[in-house]
């Protein structure tokens, strides 16, 4: 089956939401293009037991509710951007954009718990929900703390016209 077929067909079958799913789930909110701070972005659209999100918001921007299967809403009136959410999520379902950072160039911070990790400068291939190679992004730091139990967070920079489309990098391969 081509690859453009099988985004097509979402998370039941391939695993990843597609971005028709996303649009049409409640909690799927990406932050506008003006927006100048960092903004949590979850594409958790599974009415699974689930609030560590919420849990770990200081802001309370987080909101799932009474019902533990509800979906996490993000207020983007009250997220601050500080990440907190990004390691916290099991499902590694959450990430941090914001569209314009510098020049044409956007700004992600994605979990990643593969090895080896990344490095700062590093050149590193930017990919889509499907693991699809869309553009190449450099690495700004990566964040390792005990907090995050051995989740890191990548902060890298990619071309602002894949905004939408760029959840992670491809996993580098062991030396």
């Amino acid at each position: 089956m081509e690859q453009e077929q099988q985004k097509d067909l979402g998370l039941k079958i391939t695993g990843a939401p597609s971005l028709e799913e996303l649009h049409g789930s409640a909690c799927y909110q990406l932050p506008s293009e003006d927006r100048r701070a960092l903004a949590a972005v979850i594409e958790c659209i599974e009415g699974i037991p689930c609030n560590p999100c919420q849990t770990a918001c200081p802001q309370g921007a987080i909101v799932v509710g009474d019902e533990i299967t509800n979906l996490p809403v993000v207020d983007l009136d009250k997220c601050n951007g500080c990440g907190i959410c990004v390691a916290a999520c099991p499902g590694l379902a959450i990430y941090l954009k914001k569209h314009t950072f510098k020049g044409n160039l956007a700004y992600i911070a994605f979990p990643y718990e593969y090895l080896p990790l990344p490095s700062e400068g590093q050149t590193i291939q930017m990919v889509d929900r499907f693991g699809s190679i869309i553009c190449d992004g450099t690495v700004l730091r990566v964040v390792k703390i005990k907090k995050n139990d051995r989740t890191a967070v990548v902060h890298a920079t990619y071309p602002n016209e894949f905004y939408e489309q760029v959840v992670n990098m491809q996993r580098l391969l062991t030396s």
